[in-house]
């Protein structure tokens, strides 16, 4: 439940943005801790007002589904994100661009599929897709730059169902809708749903906008959905996974894998995931336009707080900056609280190794978490700190910042007690430049000095 005040505010934003987009309807909700919290809406659909259950076309937000059936596999050891495309999915124009660099828009392919506007025109088979990308479909140099491309998410479709033996839609069906509970998403409108429309610029007048099966292109943008669905989803990217995915598989979606540089560099894209830092949060999820309807999911996970929005209108309504204005306005309103501190279940073994470290002169905390991990930080201002999991045998790896996926390990002396860290080559001992660890360079026999020997020896 969210005060009276902060629904207000969040109602007046959503009145606001219909009233002056002119949008034929809106409606949105907001998201906390995995469940919808919020919804309202504005305008008409079948002359009454959307509710939760009202399917809209979400456009591109389906590429981040699809995505999932790709990290799915990933994590099942049926392909590598460094894995060419040639190896599953042969007879290209582009087979040596990686399936990590279709995932992010960086595999260099043309923005739109030849031919007619895939948007507005039914679309055709893989091999009819295929056919029509030769070599000048090809933009730029694989990982050159992030180059938006729908016809990269048509490829990835492809690629699931060629692993999966079967239409990429199915594997979305069983492997993604269903375990999440989302059973108001559908290819084709169904049940209840809003009808597309163009507004024209200088009059209040609409047009309705074309609706169709998009082929071998829908993986770029073919889905439906209503509120309640993508509220479930918008948790999802937060971390709350299910059975689906691990939730550290999606935080590595959620991880920037290239910088959007055709303005300021405040938005990224990472494995199907757009970033944006907007209102002082990084947010993740995406945008979706089709003609006739524009949609966004959007999560601050640092705050778990959500929000998704939907409108039947082809443009005039600023969907991404509606959205992170709810994220926003909810947690300026009603700041989430920290969770109460409690004594942790800790491996009480690993209390020797906490306490102040040195990288050289530069002072380090290192602390224990629960489940085994550590994390290491400079003992004051900023710099590189890190979390660590264990691998045993005395040995961590790096989840995060400077040392991710570098190896920590202890080195112990003659009576097994820690001595030194050695974290990618760097150590890092109990005083700075302590002479019996293994610093590299070693450390001069004169020890310290009030100033600098080789002067003071003149």
């Amino acid at each position: 439940m969210l005060l009276p005040t902060t629904e207000f505010a969040l109602l007046r934003r959503v009145a606001t943005e219909q009233a002056s987009g002119r949008a034929p309807s809106l409606v949105a909700g907001l998201v906390r801790h995995g469940e919808l919290v919020w919804s309202a809406a504005r305008g008409k659909v079948d002359d009454a007002a959307p509710d939760t259950l009202t399917q809209y076309r979400i456009g591109s937000i389906t590429k981040s589904i699809v995505a999932a059936v790709v990290l799915r596999l990933r994590d099942e050891g049926r392909l590598d994100l460094n894995d060419p495309l040639d190896r599953h999915v042969p007879g290209t124009h582009f087979g040596s661009t990686t399936v990590a660099q279709l995932l992010s828009h960086s595999g260099g392919l043309t923005s739109e599929s030849p031919g007619g506007w895939w948007e507005r025109t039914p679309g055709g088979s893989w091999d009819e897709l295929n056919a029509s990308l030769g070599p000048d479909e090809v933009k730029h140099r694989a990982g050159r730059r992030f180059h938006y491309s729908n016809v990269g998410y048509g490829v990835l479709g492809e690629l699931v169902a060629r692993l999966r033996g079967g239409p990429w839609l199915d594997a979305v069906r069983s492997e993604i809708l269903q375990p999440l509970g989302m059973s108001h998403t559908t290819a084709r409108p169904s049940g209840r749903h809003a009808t597309g429309y163009a507004v024209h610029p200088f009059a209040d007048v609409v047009l309705p906008e074309p609706e169709h099966d998009a082929g071998a292109m829908a993986p770029a943008g073919q889905l439906w959905s209503c509120v309640d669905d993508l509220a479930r989803w918008t948790a999802f990217v937060g971390g709350d996974t299910g059975e689906v995915l691990h939730p550290d598989t999606v935080a590595e979606m959620r991880e920037a894998a290239v910088i959007d540089d055709s303005g300021p560099w405040n938005s990224g894209y990472g494995l199907g995931f757009q970033l944006v830092q907007v209102n002082g949060k990084r947010l993740a999820g995406h945008t979706g336009s089709m003609p006739g309807f524009l949609a966004c999911t959007m999560i601050d996970p640092a705050t778990s707080t959500g929000a998704v929005a939907f409108a039947n209108t082809t443009s005039g309504v600023g969907i991404l900056s509606l959205t992170a204005d709810l994220i926003a306005t909810a947690d300026d309103h009603e700041p989430v609280l920290p969770a109460e501190w409690q004594p942790a279940a800790v491996d009480t073994s690993l209390l020797e190794l906490t306490g102040l470290w040195h990288w050289g002169p530069s002072p380090y905390h290192l602390r224990v978490l629960p489940n085994g991990w550590l994390d290491l930080s400079p003992a004051v201002g900023g710099g590189r700190a890190s979390r660590f999991r264990p691998l045993g045998d005395d040995r961590w790896l790096g989840l995060d910042g400077y040392y991710s996926g570098e190896t920590l390990t202890v080195g112990r002396d003659a009576d097994g007690r820690p001595h030194h860290l050695d974290l990618a080559t760097f150590v890092f001992t109990r005083t700075p430049y302590d002479p019996s660890a293994p610093v590299p360079g070693g450390v001069d026999e004169r020890g310290w000095q009030p100033n600098d020997p080789t002067t003071s020896e003149a």
